[in-house]
């Protein structure tokens, strides 16, 4: 028991002293967290809208396909994107394993399936006569999306929040393609793995505390919109 209160002790003082090997991986974190939702939101959301507004062939199938790429492990995206960017695969020549780059790849092919589903989840129940009303107010096709969206803003915040989770939490991705070298691409999973392996566990409780806060902050803030949402329904 109280090897573990030390190591809370002092993984309390590490995070309040701004230890720079924390807060670097902190950042690292957030930096390509970030980059991969943004790219999964420029990809998923015209997906997403298309499928909500739109039937074609094809169209139940390709949306049972993203809703059951969610279950999938992140080791096997991390083994897909390894076969991908290693030195033999398609994407060799491009020099991208082993660089943030290649964990901004495969965070963004975890987050895409979670911006798809759950942004079409919230767009399939608007109101299909949303888009035509703008038009008779004279919007223009750029204003009668944004309108479109905006109707769904909430259930679109919470998937941007459920995906940025996931990706900051994610490790199997970060392993394998980022390969865990400091100052270049090791993130607060990675280091939390690699510090207690080192018997580092003060070290190790410091970077999943944050990781742990941050992974928390958005379930908590996810809550409260799901919260809202469903009180202004």
């Amino acid at each position: 028991m109280d090897f573990l209160f030390d190591g809370l002790k002092e993984a309390v003082r590490l995070i309040a002293s701004g230890d720079r090997q924390i807060l670097d991986a902190a950042l690292r974190t957030l930096g390509i967290s970030l980059s991969a939702v943004a790219l999964a939101i420029l990809i998923g959301l015209p997906i997403a809208t298309c499928l909500a507004r739109r039937r074609f062939f094809g169209h139940r199938l390709l949306l049972v396909m993203f809703r059951a790429a969610l279950g999938v492990p992140t080791v096997f995206l991390g083994l897909l994107c390894f076969g991908l960017l290693a030195r033999r695969g398609p994407l060799g020549p491009l020099d991208l394993l082993y660089t943030p780059s290649a964990i901004v790849i495969g965070e963004t092919l975890l987050a895409l399936p979670i911006v798809v589903a759950l942004a079409h989840g919230a767009l399939v129940t608007l109101d299909h006569r949303i888009p035509e009303t703008a038009r008779t107010l004279g919007a223009g096709p750029v204003r009668r999306l944004l309108t479109y969206l905006s109707e769904a803003r909430t259930g679109l915040i919470l998937a941007i929040l459920t995906a940025f989770a996931r990706c900051s939490t994610e490790l199997g991705i970060a392993m394998m393609v980022g390969g865990n070298i400091k100052d270049r691409t090791r993130t607060l999973s990675t280091a939390t793995a690699l510090e207690t392996g080192r018997g580092e566990f003060a070290v190790g409780l410091a970077m999943g505390g944050l990781l742990l806060l941050l992974a928390t902050g958005m379930t908590l803030l996810a809550a409260m919109l799901g919260k809202e949402n469903r009180r202004d329904a």
